[in-house]
């Protein structure tokens, strides 16, 4: 498999076609590129942490999987003042197995080719909070799409897991069971796993009402292009998923 510098760089989206209508947001969303944005990102991923499982934020800082040759971590920034209002952590298969498959076995449909997994997601509280996490979940999936991503696999906590099953994630086991997550502390998380190539026509064929906002609005303010030669990512190792 491609090492993470061969992740189809230089590679973007191709110009949105003209039925497809821009929108702007009032912040940003970008691979991050140095370590202050790495830490920017850990604070926000802290702070979101911290509302619902304080111990286990308490103890969050950047770690090897953050740093790992296959990892990119988005984060949202406003353009006011360049506070983080949201991070999400996506990580692949190139070189090694995803930090999941250290706690459960992925079944066969789902343990082929391209694999990606997103975790630390975490978003600021509130409203701006929710809008920011909409669109975190839309440049995740134009990540995976960019990178040909064949299954996105997803570990969600209760609640959050009701939010990934509304976008047509399918259990990688019997419906609604959790499983405990050694790269989560332990906790309990379901596993998801949903299709890439095969997304848009799921979603238009159940009449998704974030269809077209995913599908057919261009939101120039999401950049999911990723660089070659980025400063903190020299001599990274592949994450073992501790």
């Amino acid at each position: 498999m491609e090492s993470r510098h061969e992740l189809n760089n230089g590679l973007q989206l191709p110009v949105p076609e003209a039925h497809r209508s821009p929108d702007r947001m009032p912040f940003t969303i970008r691979i991050v590129e140095r370590e202050r944005d790495l830490e920017k990102a850990v604070t926000m991923r802290k702070a979101a942490y911290g509302r619902h499982l304080p111990d286990f934020a308490q103890h969050m800082s950047v770690d090897d999987c953050d740093q790992s040759v296959d990892t990119i971590v988005l984060l949202a920034e406003s353009k006011l003042d360049g506070v983080p209002l949201g991070t999400i952590r996506i990580q692949t298969n190139a070189s090694a197995p995803l930090p999941v498959q250290s706690s459960v076995l992925l079944p066969p449909w789902c343990n082929r080719g391209r694999l990606a997994e997103a975790t630390r997601l975490g978003v600021a509280a509130g409203s701006p909070g929710r809008m920011v996490k909409v669109m975190l979940f839309k440049a995740l999936f134009l990540f995976c799409e960019q990178q040909k991503i064949d299954w996105l696999i997803i570990t969600a906590r209760s609640p959050l897991d009701r939010e990934y099953e509304a976008m047509l994630f399918k259990d990688i086991a019997e419906k609604g069971r959790f499983f405990p997550m050694t790269h989560v502390g332990g906790l309990p998380h379901r596993v998801m796993a949903g299709a890439v190539a095969t997304a848009r026509r799921r979603w238009e064929e159940a009449r998704h009402p974030l269809f077209k906002f995913v599908f057919e609005t261009y939101h120039p303010d999401i950049n999911v292009h990723v660089k070659e030669n980025l400063t903190f990512m020299a001599e990274r190792e592949p994450c073992t998923g501790k």
